[in-house]
């Protein structure tokens, strides 16, 4: 790994995209987002897997830092974190978005007759 931390963000870009490819690790999430801090039991109710895949799923998503845990008393409470999946669209998505957007604004103003900039 260098030292200038090159390597290491893409590992976890990659972490991130592996995480995110399965559909069970998703719906995770999602149902994360909808009520955040659920225990491993809370989150097993209406998957159609067993305790340990969930755990399983749990575990990459944690790796991949999509998901925080916070003890409380003997329960381990799951959260989600939005902030690497922030990252994957600050990175990968929305610098995709920019040529679109302005060729569509372009064409906009020449259907509305505008003049260009």
């Amino acid at each position: 790994m260098q030292p200038n931390g090159f390597i290491l963000t893409v590992m976890d870009d990659d972490a991130v995209f592996r995480a995110l490819a399965d559909r069970s690790r998703r719906e995770l999430l999602d149902r994360l987002f909808a009520e955040n801090g659920q225990t491993l039991g809370d989150l097993c109710r209406g998957m159609a897997m067993s305790r340990q895949a969930v755990a399983k799923h749990l575990a990459i998503l944690e790796e991949a830092n999509l998901v925080a845990i916070r003890w409380q008393g003997r329960e381990k409470l799951h959260f989600i974190n939005p902030v690497p999946i922030n990252e994957i669209g600050e990175r990968w998505i929305r610098k995709f978005e920019q040529p679109l957007l302005t060729a569509l604004s372009q064409l906009k103003k020449t259907l509305e007759g505008g003049e260009d900039d």
